[in-house]
This record gives structure tokens, C-alpha cells and sequence, in this order.
């Protein structure tokens, strides 16, 4: 979670730094990416810890509140990245920039269940195989052992 954080807040002082500069925020796009990639593995992670078993088992961990807390700064600096697009970049950027995170994060979605799908279809072909394998085997076994025992 930390390494997620540190890569947000690098990303965004890389932006706020181009914009202070009076830079275009075309030329810190790749910093922008990396600011909503970051952002989004930072989500995925405290949401796949809340709904881990083991803290379902165990009980509440102790790092929620740093989670809260590293989710606050992150809205806040979201927030200030908003004002910057809305500020400095051209006329209606930052309605474009939410238009194509929505169309990037279907993509990925998308992305994600082909490989789950996938995976499904090799897992279930492995299974096939040792299924073939092991009856296979158990009638050569049988053979051997009716023939020449």
C-alpha cells in the first residue's frame, strides 16, 4: 500500500511541479498515467484486504486508519489535479480526462475477464489431461499387472 502512495504522490508533485512551471499538461500526460494507475492499484489493494478472509476471520486490522488516511490524501490530491485540469488546461479537458478513465477502466475490466476466462479454459484442459493421464495409466498398470504377474 505504501509503494502505491509513494507512486501517487510522485506523479502528482511531477504535475503540480510542470504546472507551477507553466508547462502543458500534455507534457506530464505520462505523470497523469501514472498518478491514475497508481491510484487504482492503491483502491484494488484496500479493497481486496477489506474483503481478505483473513480479516474477516480475525477482525479488523490495524491499519485501517492509515488506510483512511492514505485514501484522504489521495481524494484531496485528486481534487487539486481537478482544479489544475479545470484551471490551466484548455476548455473541457478534464470532462474528456474522466470520459476516457471510464473507457480505459471497461477496457480493463474487460481485459481482466478474458484472462480469468482463460485461465478457467486451461485449468479446465489440465484437469482433462490428468483425468486421460491417470486412467490411462491405471489400465496400463492393470494390463501389466494381469499379464505378466
Amino acid at each position: 500500500m505504501l509503494a502505491e502512495l509513494a507512486a501517487c504522490t510522485a506523479a502528482y508533485s511531477t504535475i503540480k511541479t510542470a504546472i507551477m512551471q507553466g508547462r502543458e499538461l500534455l507534457d506530464c500526460g505520462k505523470s497523469i498515467g501514472a498518478f491514475v494507475s497508481a491510484e487504482e492499484d492503491l483502491k484494488a489493494k484496500v479493497e481486496k484486504k477489506k474483503n481478505s478472509v483473513f480479516t474477516k476471520v480475525l477482525g479488523k486490522a490495524g491499519d485501517d486508519f492509515e488506510e483512511f488516511l492514505a485514501l484522504d490524501k489521495l481524494k484531496e490530491q485528486k481534487r487539486e489535479l481537478e482544479s489544475h485540469m479545470r484551471l490551466y488546461a484548455r476548455p473541457g479537458m478534464y470532462d474528456d480526462w474522466v470520459a476516457y478513465q471510464g473507457q480505459m477502466r471497461k477496457q480493463r475490466k474487460e481485459a481482466l475477464r478474458i484472462k480469468q476466462k482463460e485461465a478457467e479454459e486451461l485449468r479446465a484442459m489440465l484437469t482433462w489431461i490428468f483425468i486421460i493421464v491417470d486412467i490411462w495409466g491405471g489400465i496400463c498398470g492393470t494390463a501389466y499387472w494381469w499379464f505378466f504377474t
